[in-house]
């Protein structure tokens, strides 16, 4: 049956109203995945196919698409943005809502966007807090079918180091595809975030949901080679699922 949604949330971060701005309009592969700039414009086009109903910039930015193509258990989606000044214009407060209509497995896909919300925010303000301007290398994937399972997250966490009882902020070397260290940025039973000086590798444990456990690289070393990153993390995560 089809149900309303509405997810909300507010924020402050060290970034200026128009850095704010250039990463959710212009740079979103630094914190999300890449997508095309809107077109700046009210009637414009925006991301996903959507269509831009605010613009204002640097302080209100909204997009919306009906019939969302592929993706059968949603017709409406909108992104809501609003940006404020604070400190004179020396930090931003961000209130983001986000909301449509579900029409399939209503409480599950609420849970899945409502908890993926956290993560993606808080990887925007890890970008605009330590990246803020660069321009990423992305790459995105997901682990086999038995990355599914219910404990799969919990064995990836394993597998690198980052076990559920590892704190934000903690410093370790993760086992990765090879060593490296990097500050536990974000860490909960559903997502692991990891930061280095390189960059952001996003851990998602969508088997809570009924998807493949997810893995999204964000670059920002110069000329890096992400599709040979991508496919070590590829052969790295499809190996600890391979494993009896």
């Amino acid at each position: 049956m089809s149900k309303e949604f509405e997810i909300a949330r507010e924020f402050e971060v060290d970034a200026t109203p128009e850095q704010v701005w250039d990463a959710i309009t212009n740079n979103t592969g630094g914190w999300l995945w890449p997508s095309e700039p809107p077109e700046p414009r009210v009637g414009g086009k925006g991301a996903m196919g959507s269509t831009v109903t605010a613009w204002d910039p640097p302080h209100r930015y909204t997009n919306r698409i009906e019939n969302v193509e592929e993706i059968a258990e949603q017709t409406l989606n909108q992104l809501d943005y609003t940006i404020e000044p604070r400190e004179g214009g020396r930090r931003a407060w961000v209130r983001y809502v986000h909301s449509g209509i579900l029409v399939e497995d209503w409480d599950n896909q609420y849970d899945a966007a409502n908890r993926h919300t956290d993560f993606y925010l808080h990887t925007l303000r890890q970008y605009l807090t330590h990246f803020g301007g660069r321009t990423a290398a992305f790459a995105t994937f997901d682990g086999p079918e038995a990355s599914k399972a219910a404990d799969a997250l919990v064995a990836v966490g394993r597998a690198l180091g980052v076990g559920e009882d590892v704190a934000e902020g903690t410093r370790l070397t993760v086992h990765g595809p090879d060593e490296f260290d990097a500050v536990v940025d974000f860490r909960t039973p559903y997502f692991i975030g990891l930061r280095t000086d390189r960059g952001l590798t996003r851990v998602f444990g969508r088997n809570h949901w009924g998807y493949p456990v997810g893995i999204s690289l964000h670059d920002f070393t110069p000329g890096a080679d992400i599709k040979e990153c991508e496919a070590a993390w590829q052969d790295w995560l499809n190996g600890v699922f391979s494993q009896s």
